[in-house]
């Protein structure tokens, strides 16, 4: 039974002009440790960036909570299986809340072009 679903789409120049002007500051603000570690390897750090990111605000939005004050992004981490497939890796109060909602499942697509990030979430019982 699904529980939520959420969307986001990230325009990835905004994240290009962020890195820029606060170099990677503005990445560890995002990322969790698991993908700060991939993002410094990454030869398209915006674009893997910016999918995170959107990743991230689908699950909040998959919630229907919104980021809410205590739930930190970096208590959100998107994670790859060896084949390539991501996952979310939750920690944190963004754990609590997901294990709150009744939830015990999420499945998480990423696609994006040269200016645009996207992400679905859905959250299953």
């Amino acid at each position: 039974m699904i529980v939520g679903i959420g969307s986001d789409i990230a325009r990835v120049e905004r994240f290009a002009r962020a890195v820029q002007r606060h170099g990677p500051r503005f990445a560890a603000r995002i990322l969790g440790p698991q993908e700060q570690a991939i993002w410094c390897q990454k030869g398209e750090p915006v674009a893997y960036l910016a999918k995170r990111f959107a990743a991230k605000e689908a699950f909040v939005k998959a919630l229907g909570l919104g980021l809410r004050s205590g739930m930190q992004w970096g208590d959100i981490q998107v994670v790859n299986d060896p084949l390539g497939k991501p996952s979310l890796a939750l920690s944190g109060e963004a754990l609590r809340l997901f294990q709150a909602s009744g939830a015990s499942t999420t499945h998480v697509t990423l696609s994006d072009e040269a200016d645009y990030a996207v992400a679905f979430v859905i959250l299953e019982r």
